[in-house]
């Protein structure tokens, strides 16, 4: 009878298992990622169970309250740990803001990898793990051939698209990880998604990234260097803008996310908001970094990349109080320079 009741529980959680998915980061990325994720398979799966976990458990409180509030009928639960998480369902996102913060969540005690040796052959076969933490290529691929070396699969599939596309629903997720990871992984992130891009095995998609961000710190800058430049010139910025816009000087950080106020007509970047509400100049001078490492570690040339690396880090130590607002908010810096010549 004991045997029999054992199986039985061992079958009540694998079922719940597979009709739950949770998600690990709840920052101002991760938060609107789940929305997205939970709303939009709720409507799909009324049954379906969600699980969340954060470093602060304010942040999660506040997020199941917010979601319920919407979505009466839903199941959330709130878990402590990862390894709860893990033990609570099938499918896990995970959505961190670096490496340290990846190696706690995976391989400490209470953490991803730990909770995967409690698991049956059969579980271990279902579970997936999808992590969008733009973080250390080396690190990610050691925190995957973990995962899967337990049973599970794994992909690492950092985002692009900020804040705006997490809220949207149109983020680009770069993929890395086996084919078949990859097939479990896309129909999850289409919920969250516009573009689903397999870009190879493990540690691909974090490469594509880095290389994605180290073109878009270096554009940052210049477009703030030449909006500056053209207005010390006489130049309207509007009219400036638009000629950058439909000229080879064109790109995202011009045409998107330009620095200087009222210079996009049928916009509103940042810049616009005293530069809340895009991505932080801390991220990105954290992912100049990564860029920058990975490039020494590979003998790969980046001096814009290193010149930039460094402008970043110098806004910040000037200006701190720009850490938390988007990037583009270099240009303050670059003003208050001028102002100093």
């Amino acid at each position: 009878m004991r045997h029999t009741a054992r199986v039985l529980q061992s079958l009540e959680r694998q079922a719940m298992r597979a009709k739950s998915t949770a998600f690990i980061g709840l920052g101002r990325m991760g938060s609107e990622m789940a929305f997205n994720f939970f709303s939009k398979t709720f409507a799909e799966s009324p049954d379906t169970r969600f699980v969340v976990c954060d470093a602060l458990p304010t942040s999660a409180i506040t997020f199941r309250q917010n979601f319920m509030a919407q979505f009466p009928g839903a199941h959330i639960d709130i878990v402590l740990t990862p390894k709860e998480a893990v033990h609570a369902s099938q499918t896990v996102l995970t959505m961190l803001p670096s490496s340290p913060q990846v190696q706690t969540v995976y391989s400490e005690a209470n953490g991803v990898i730990p909770a995967l040796q409690s698991l049956s052959a059969a579980e271990l076969a279902r579970s997936l793990f999808i992590d969008s933490t733009t973080l250390d290529v080396e690190i990610a691929r050691s925190v995957s051939a973990e995962v899967t070396s337990a049973g599970a699969q794994m992909v690492d599939a950092p985002v692009s698209g900020g804040v705006t596309g997490a809220k949207a629903g149109t983020l680009a997720f770069l993929v890395g990880g086996t084919e078949g990871a990859f097939a479990l992984s896309q129909p999850i992130l289409t919920h969250m998604g516009g573009r689903i891009i397999h870009c190879g095995p493990s540690g691909a998609g974090l490469g594509a990234k880095i290389c994605n961000n180290l073109v878009l710190g270096v554009q940052q800058i210049v477009v703030g260097e030449a909006m500056l430049l053209g207005q010390k010139l006489g130049l309207d910025p509007r009219i400036l803008a638009g000629v950058i816009n439909s000229s080879t000087g064109g790109c995202w950080a011009s045409s998107v996310n330009n620095p200087v106020p009222y210079s996009l007509a049928d916009k509103s970047p940042p810049c616009e908001r005293n530069y809340e509400g895009g991505f932080a100049t801390a991220l990105m001078l954290k992912d100049m970094l990564l860029a920058t490492d990975v490039a020494g570690s590979t003998d790969s040339p980046l001096p814009l990349g290193k010149s930039a690396r460094n402008f970043y880090a110098e806004t910040l130590r000037h200006r701190p109080d720009l850490a938390q607002k988007d990037f583009s908010s270099v240009y303050e810096r670059l003003e208050q320079m001028g102002r100093e010549d």
